[in-house]
């Protein structure tokens, strides 16, 4: 049974062919003609979309297959104990339950490197608590350009910025990379104080300029989202 998955963000399309639970192949695609066209090419008996950018109408209209419209009326293989869950994000959702997927019944904490960086985390007995969401990379380089007279718009190149920028493009780079390494840094090691045995998954469009973080509790999994939208598939499809 193959299930064709498709997280939509703000800025990117995410697919992937799964058989079961296994990631048999993954794209990323920049609109809807592209999904349309490779959706053609793939044989599979499930989809499953969820979308920031489009409406459920929209995507039936513009798409040549039947799916699965993700919201919060779906049933989820975790608890969710999230004090306003109508404004919780689905992607977040998704995370969380791809959490569950890579380290079960244990406490895990996802970090997700998007447009915004959400952080999500999971107890030990698969109940998701929230997080916090912060500023993305890309959004930290448009404010600094947008809120000032002089600063361009830049953003990462393919290499690690150097520490101590000899440019103004080379000190935006480095306050922005070693900012967010910062932070990852304190928030994973604040949540360790409480939780010890925590594994935490970096995933996302910016995961692989901070692949560096990784330790032996600490994996860079690019498409968690994806790994649990698929598990939510599989689990309301198993539901009588």
């Amino acid at each position: 049974m193959k299930n064709f998955i498709i997280d939509i963000g703000n800025s990117r399309i995410k697919a992937g062919l799964f058989e079961k639970d296994k990631l048999e192949m993954e794209w990323t695609l920049t609109d809807l003609d592209a999904l349309k066209n490779l959706s053609s090419t793939l044989s599979f008996e499930r989809a499953m979309i969820s979308s920031v950018k489009w409406d459920q109408e929209e995507l039936e209209e513009g798409l040549n297959f039947p799916f699965t419209w993700f919201n919060h009326d779906l049933k989820l293989p975790i608890t969710n104990v999230y004090k306003s869950p109508s404004t919780l994000g689905l992607d977040r959702i998704a995370a969380a339950v791809g959490l569950a997927f890579f380290n079960p019944g244990g406490e895990s904490l996802g970090i997700d490197m998007g447009t915004c960086i959400t952080y999500e985390f999971l107890d030990g007995e698969t109940i998701y608590r929230g997080g916090g969401i912060s500023p993305g990379v890309s959004m930290r380089f448009k404010a600094m350009h947008s809120f000032t007279s002089r600063l361009p718009l830049v953003g990462l190149a393919s290499e690690p910025p150097v520490l101590v920028g000899a440019t103004t493009e080379e000190c935006m780079q480095s306050g922005v990379f070693f900012g967010v390494m910062g932070e990852i840094h304190y928030t994973v090691e604040r949540y360790r104080k409480d939780y010890p045995d925590l594994k935490v998954y970096i995933c996302g469009g910016d995961a692989p300029y901070f692949e560096s973080l990784t330790k032996d509790y600490i994996f860079v999994i690019p498409n968690l989202v994806l790994y649990g939208l698929n598990r939510i598939l599989t689990y309301n499809v198993s539901i009588p």
